[in-house]
């Protein structure tokens, strides 16, 4: 409570207890009493249809609004100047009368006090002149406490005039992990349940923030429990911060098998050859790792992965676009990929190019996205983590983002034009002179402006895209590359340090903010440069940490201290198959030998990539890719064609192994070096080597003999390629 003491003395707080001076605030008092009370909530009030005939505007993001419909609307009888007392505001809300709602407060209650003498003195109605809320300021904002505590939290409003008001009472509460706090969203008060932390968020008049409450876990550490852990950057230093004030330690450094595996498949989507990996196992250089780092970002392969990568967040596709667009804004990404172009650079390509779609492959995206409204959206997703759509209709229910900067984002890209180009696969994108979005409830255009950016006039002839390109690359823009920094980390860490990973919103903290915020300002002191940040993660100690949890972390996915183990996405598992078999998948239309990776269109026919979660590109949402385990993909992986076809193969690798006459042994430890990264362990190749044994001793013809040791084969092979080793990335 010292904090909140603090916070307190320093402000000349006015309380929301006593009536203030000049009376009780529509704006100020009464909208907060509705919200908070949950007449205005999307289940209530302010559903888009209302309720009982009487609609509000969600949690009052229109004052104007709401004030005709309380004192216009009904015959007036929901406030009444002459006798407040029977005003149905009132009485439905004590339940005096019946309804649906059931009862929001007592008639002794200062909600009641509020609301009565707001309408005896008058009912006044919202005003310019009103106080403007401007920012949240919570006490505690941070807290280490044990299981069983209790916290009360402290929320001031600071308005534009340079007041402030304790506003705790009104604010709406919401846990991030129940399981860890709960919050008593009356008071404010938190109770800790469990070990963990938990960010506690807060809502108010559009305003949002969060205090983080901690409980350590009830573990055992030492100074020996880090004694293992190399600090290679602030990576590490940070990733330990972390876990100390949790009490958690760090598992084992994964071994060179594993690390290998894991490199390839997180850089490139791929496996590494049982060549690469034999060379690898043998080196004894003390930088091996960070060299193979380096080479893995200079193969194509890599160019192929982050392509394929950057077309999911762009929704390259033939559905919108036709062959020959699509194919141009897919070429552009992957030679951008291959340039390692920037990636402040690869925005403001797109956003300030004009001309032909052909010439400039970048423009598609345009195409691609021809409403400026769901443009706006797409744009503010793909590059902002934020997600506007809420804001369409009404206020953010979850963001401080409001309708009428929603429609102001979606201004800066109303004068696109397109025309058609010199032949039919071309357009040609260029600035318009003219043409705004009209707000929807004001009927009139707002001045175009980014998300808490500067607004241009209505009649500036200037191109509203490169306005925007400034706003969205610029070194001090808090989105930008805090967005791109958690989709990366997200790739080789197996969860965002924000999750979900596209969805970077204030009253969604990081799980190690410090960390976070390190890695943006690195991101953009070295100019937003991808291949560093992706060098970065790979060479910390904590991205080579073991997948095997210790005493301390079994539990933990969310602070890093082992390695998050995740399944293949549908893409590289399929490669993956047709690497180990040496039988390449066909696709229609495309040439013999292209790897699913290597595709530029979702819409190519595969069963398999839309079984096992291939994303369709409609919307920009990570979750349109999915890795759930289903039964489709089990029986696919048991009983489907894909896998049984390539092993039966008479050009795959089993056909090559007896061709080349290659001893069992050979064939084992091949197939695990293909399949895992490793050797065979000693239980695994004997009794393998058994099983293979008892397939010779069959009697009969020789080419039976011949064909019973193939069938051998193919049924190891099998089994290592459905294993949970094999489909998953350690």
């Amino acid at each position: 409570m010292l904090t909140t003491l603090l916070l307190l003395s320093t402000l000349a707080v006015e309380s929301p207890i006593q009536k203030p001076a000049t009376g009780w605030n529509f704006r100020q008092h009464v909208i907060p009493v509705l919200t908070k009370m949950g007449c205005n909530q999307g289940a209530c009030h302010g559903a888009l249809a209302g309720k009982g005939g009487f609609k509000l505007t969600l949690r009052g993001y229109d004052p104007d609004v709401d004030y005709d419909v309380l004192t216009r609307q009904s015959l007036g009888r929901r406030v009444s100047l002459a006798d407040p007392a029977a005003s149905l505001i009132l009485q439905k809300a004590t339940f005096a009368i019946p309804h649906g709602g059931g009862k929001r407060f007592a008639k002794d209650s200062l909600e009641y006090k509020v609301i009565s003498e707001w309408i005896t003195d008058g009912a006044a109605p919202p005003s310019e002149k009103d106080k403007q809320v401007v920012a949240l300021q919570v006490a505690p904002a941070t807290a280490t406490l044990k299981i069983g505590d209790e916290q009360q939290l402290n929320v001031i409003a600071k308005y534009a005039d340079g007041s402030t008001m304790d506003v705790t009472r009104w604010t709406k509460y919401t846990s991030t992990d129940e399981g860890v706090a709960t919050v008593d969203d009356t008071t404010g008060k938190v109770k800790m349940n469990g070990a963990g932390e938990a960010a506690v968020t807060l809502w108010y008049s559009s305003r949002v923030l969060y205090s983080r409450l901690s409980v350590p876990f009830p573990n055992q550490t030492t100074a020996d429990s880090y004694a293992g852990f190399t600090m290679k950057s602030f990576i590490d230093e940070l990733a330990q911060k972390k876990w100390k004030q949790l009490n958690l330690a760090p598992s084992k450094v994964a071994d060179d098998a594993t690390f290998i595996r894991r490199a390839f498949l997180d850089a490139t989507g791929t496996l590494p050859s049982a060549e690469e990996v034999e060379q690898f196992l043998s080196d004894k250089a003390a930088d091996k790792r960070a060299k193979l780092i380096d080479g893995l970002l200079d193969r194509e392969e890599y160019v192929d992965y982050w392509a394929y990568k950057w077309s999911d967040l762009m929704l390259v596709s033939s559905r919108k676009l036709n062959a020959t667009a699509m194919w141009d804004f897919y070429n552009w990404i992957r030679e951008s990929v291959r340039q390692n172009k920037h990636w402040d650079q690869f925005a403001r390509d797109i956003f300030t190019s004009t001309g032909s779609t052909r010439d400039q492959g970048a423009l598609n995206y345009f195409v691609l996205h021809k409403d400026p409204i769901l443009l706006s959206e797409n744009a503010t997703q793909a590059f902002l983590g934020q997600r506007l759509t809420c804001a369409r209709c009404h206020n953010h229910p979850m963001e401080k983002w409001t309708q009428t900067q929603y429609y102001q984002m979606a201004n800066l890209f109303s004068r696109v034009g397109i025309k058609n180009g010199a032949t039919p696969a071309e357009n040609v994108v260029f600035a318009k002179l003219q043409g705004d979005v009209n707000h929807p409830r004001l009927l009139k255009p707002m001045r175009p402006a980014p998300l808490d950016g500067e607004a241009l006039a209505l009649d500036d002839t200037r191109d509203r895209r490169a306005h925007f390109a400034a706003w969205l690359t610029s070194p001090n823009n808090p989105y930008f590359a805090r967005s791109f920094v958690n989709r990366v980390w997200g790739n080789f860490m197996g969860r965002g340090l924000i999750d979900p990973i596209d969805d970077v919103r204030a009253t969604n903290p990081a799980s190690n903010e410090e960390l976070l915020s390190a890695l943006t300002a690195d991101f953009i002191k070295n100019g937003f440069d991808q291949k560093r940040l992706i060098r970065q993660i790979m060479n910390s100690s904590l991205y080579q940490l073991s997948s095997e949890s210790n005493a301390t972390n079994q539990s933990d996915n969310k602070y890093y201290s082992r390695y998050i183990i995740k399944r293949l996405p549908a893409e590289v598992m399929l490669d993956a198959m047709s690497q180990v078999t040496g039988v390449p998948t066909a696709f229609a239309g495309m040439p013999t030998g292209t790897r699913a990776m290597q595709l530029p269109d979702v819409r190519v026919q595969s069963q398999f990539l839309d079984v096992f979660g291939r994303p369709a590109r409609v919307i920009c949402d990570a979750g349109e890719r999915s890795s759930d385990p289903s039964i489709a993909q089990a029986l696919h992986v048991i009983n489907g064609d894909t896998l049984n076809k390539k092993l039966s193969q008479p050009d795959g690798v089993v056909a090559l192994f007896q061709k080349l006459g290659l001893s069992d042994a050979r064939m084992v430890d091949q197939l695990y070096l293909s399949a895992y990264s490793r050797f065979p362990t000693d239980d695994e190749r004997s009794t393998i080597l058994r099983n293979l044994g008892q397939a010779r001793l069959v009697k009969a013809s020789p080419e039976a003999m011949k064909d019973a040791r193939r069938q051998a084969v193919e049924d190891m092979a099998w089994a290592l390629l459905t294993s949970k080793e094999f489909l998953f990335n350690h």
